[in-house]
């Protein structure tokens, strides 16, 4: 992620989240304080950045040090797409605040759910009756 000339670079199996507007309104129409937000488990929020995912040994197959692309990494990829809303334990999330806006670093482990199209406010509440 390019800001001016600084760029924000996630490594190994994390994931960049901007995370989503606290919900300080209850169904009924309760207004809660803050800190009854700060004690939930899960919290969401949409992915703005994607590291390249679990780094893999070289294979030991390979006898032919000198062919190209032999050092080359290689990263298990990760299910995760940019644009996706992603609920994850709110522990395992650190905070950032990269030019001057508030960032969440999610390891991959961490992400219980993803959302993928529609409106990212649309995460269902339950489970659907087929499966």
């Amino acid at each position: 992620m390019k800001r001016g000339n600084q760029e924000l670079l996630v490594v190994g199996d994390r994931v960049l989240v901007e995370p989503g507007r606290d919900e300080r309104k209850t169904k009924v129409g309760l207004y809660l304080p803050a800190g009854v937000a700060a004690k939930e488990d899960v919290q969401g929020g949409s992915v703005v950045a994607i590291g390249p995912g679990q780094p893999l040994p070289p294979p030991h197959e390979e006898h032919e040090p000198w062919k190209q692309g032999y050092r080359a990494p290689r990263y298990l990829p990760m299910q995760v797409h940019l644009g996706d809303y992603a609920l994850f334990f709110r522990k395992a999330a650190i905070e950032i605040t990269f030019d001057d806006e508030r960032y969440l670093v999610v390891p991959y482990g961490a992400i219980l759910v993803l959302v993928r199209g529609g409106d990212e406010r649309a995460v269902p509440d339950e489970l659907p009756d087929e499966l």
